[in-house]
């Protein structure tokens, strides 16, 4: 409609033109001819009539720009939208393209850039130029410190040796009675349980203490060239559990269908959990009157989570959790992780987990017979590990475990010289396992200490293909979750902030005790996206 403003505005101009010659006196006089005989008079009326015909075709001019203007305004804001659209589409799909390929760079620099091991021998470098940015928190000196670890730490030794005494003793008896309830011919051969973890590491500081031990069974696939008993030295009196002596190979159908996922030959984790239970249920009911207490599952979520209740109300707590030997080597397939501080969920009852524990177990043994007497090295895993627990149970858990915990101690071993972790070293290393911890916080960045580790001693056996691998990030899925990893950055400042308070509070005063500077990561340093 606005299309035709313009001939319309055209048309009436022509119009009034048209009207005016016609009506003018001068050019078609009427009919008698007669002239006005006031000539002055006809000549103001002219002009009058002059002016409004004037005035009426300026006003008609102006209407048509004004038109002819919105008209032009209409198509400029058209092509505008039209223009503002199209960016909008390509903008939309470069910010695509943009977060695609940082997230793809993000995912390449944590596990795949040049050097992508844990580099520790540049360590004191890389925490020098980060001490820089820090700001001073209040750190006990190590008077308090050792006040310390003897009033709140050493007393716990005693405890820990008695309870592990007792787990054994019973879990050994209770295992003997699972291979007696057992038919060797259906069901699976169980082997003498291992005692993995902090209990056997001797740095666990905190209660209730939980004795974690794997149990190894033996099994063959049907497709497996010979059964897995011919690798391994069963000893005289075991059998497979897929043998007897007049069975050849070949798995009975009843066993797949007890131990393996639906129409397949792959071992199902929740399938081995729920006979490791039954069969732990018989066994117990075979021993039990020998016993003044009773055992029971404690846990829903953790099947191999056990607890001895004692008529006086006292109760001790314990996982036994079935694993299968990978290869002839002490590393294991693990059906479940008791009270896991690892990684990812299960993707699968057919996925297995792999656990290095009792590797890590003898590294730290065999570490310590050349480290000086009374090293400070497990007391500054039992210091960080009681700070981190105390600051939890106060602002709620992080993603921070103790074995991660534990890597950054596995990790500093293995850079530091043995003199260097000398008794009276206890809070320069302790500083170190911060300063350590920090840095690893700020990358995203904790690789597992044996897996794609080419460094692990000769003595303890590893096997090389895990040498090799490519380095797992711990903390990975930081780079996902960002508000885990908000809070545990969050829990970890304020840890350090409450250090001299957690440990003054269980510590005997000593008057006039100096106190130290502790270097801390200012949080503005610790950029969290």
């Amino acid at each position: 409609m606005e299309g035709t403003a313009m001939p319309v505005g055209i048309f009436r101009v022509c119009l009034v033109v048209i009207t005016a010659i016609i009506n003018h006196p001068l050019l078609f006089p009427k009919e008698n001819g007669t002239i006005l005989e006031n000539t002055e008079e006809i000549i103001q009326k002219m002009k009058e009539r002059e002016e409004i015909l004037r005035l009426e075709q300026l006003r008609l001019e102006q209407e048509i720009a004004g038109q002819e203007a919105r008209q032009k305004s209409l198509e400029k804001a058209a092509k505008v939208v039209e223009e503002s659209k199209e960016e909008k589409v390509s903008w939309d799909m470069w910010t695509a393209i943009s977060l695609v390929i940082f997230l793809l760079i993000e995912l390449w620099r944590q596990d795949f850039q040049e050097g992508n091991w844990q580099d520790t021998g540049g360590e004191e470098d890389d925490m020098a130029v980060l001490g820089k940015a820090f700001k001073g928190v209040v750190l006990p000196n190590k008077a308090i410190l050792a006040s310390f670890y003897e009033k709140r730490i050493l007393g716990t030794t005693g405890d820990m040796a008695r309870m592990r005494e007792m787990v054994e003793g019973f879990a050994d008896d209770l295992l003997e009675a699972l291979r007696s309830v057992c038919n060797r011919d259906a069901d699976m051969e169980v082997e003498d349980c291992m005692g993995v973890g902090s209990m056997y590491e001797n740095w666990r500081v905190r209660k209730p203490f939980v004795c974690d031990l794997i149990v190894p069974f033996t099994w063959a696939h049907e497709d497996a060239a010979g059964c897995i008993c011919d690798k391994t030295k069963l000893g005289e009196d075991m059998l497979c559990l897929l043998h007897s002596q007049a069975i050849a190979t070949r798995p009975s159908s009843e066993m797949e269908d007890l131990l393996c996922f639906k129409n397949t030959q792959y071992l199902d984790a929740d399938q081995v959990m729920k006979w490791f239970q039954i069969a732990v249920t018989k066994a117990w009911n075979r021993i039990s009157h020998k016993y003044e207490f009773d055992l029971s599952f404690s846990l829903l979520d953790s099947p191999g989570a056990l607890k001895i209740k004692f008529k006086s109300g006292k109760s001790i707590a314990f996982n036994l959790t079935p694993v299968v030997q990978y290869e002839n080597s002490d590393v294991y397939f693990i059906s479940h992780f008791p009270r896991s501080g690892l990684a990812a969920d299960q993707p699968s009852s057919t996925h297995w987990f792999l656990t290095f524990a009792v590797y890590e177990r003898r590294f730290i043994q065999l570490v310590s017979k050349m480290l000086p007497a009374n090293a400070c090295h497990v007391s500054c895993l039992q210091i960080l590990s009681f700070l981190h627990g105390k600051q939890c149970s106060l602002t709620g858990p992080s993603g921070l475990s103790n074995y991660h915990l534990k890597t950054v101690l596995l990790h500093l071993l293995q850079a530091r010289p043995c003199q260097d972790w000398a008794p009276e070293k206890l809070e320069a290393r302790l500083q170190d396992m911060l300063k350590f911890l920090e840095k690893c916080l700020h990358e995203k960045k904790l690789y597992h200490f044996f897996i794609g580790n080419g460094k692990v001693p000769a003595e303890l056996g590893f096997p090389i293909i895990f040498q090799r691998a490519e380095p797992l990030n711990l903390f990975r899925p930081f780079v996902l979750h960002r508000d885990v990893y908000r809070k545990t950055v969050d829990t970890f400042h304020e840890m350090l902030r409450n250090t001299s308070a957690l440990i003054n509070e269980y510590t005997v005063h000593i008057p006039h005790a100096p106190i130290a500077r502790f270097p801390v990561i200012n949080r503005q340093h610790l950029r969290i996206p």
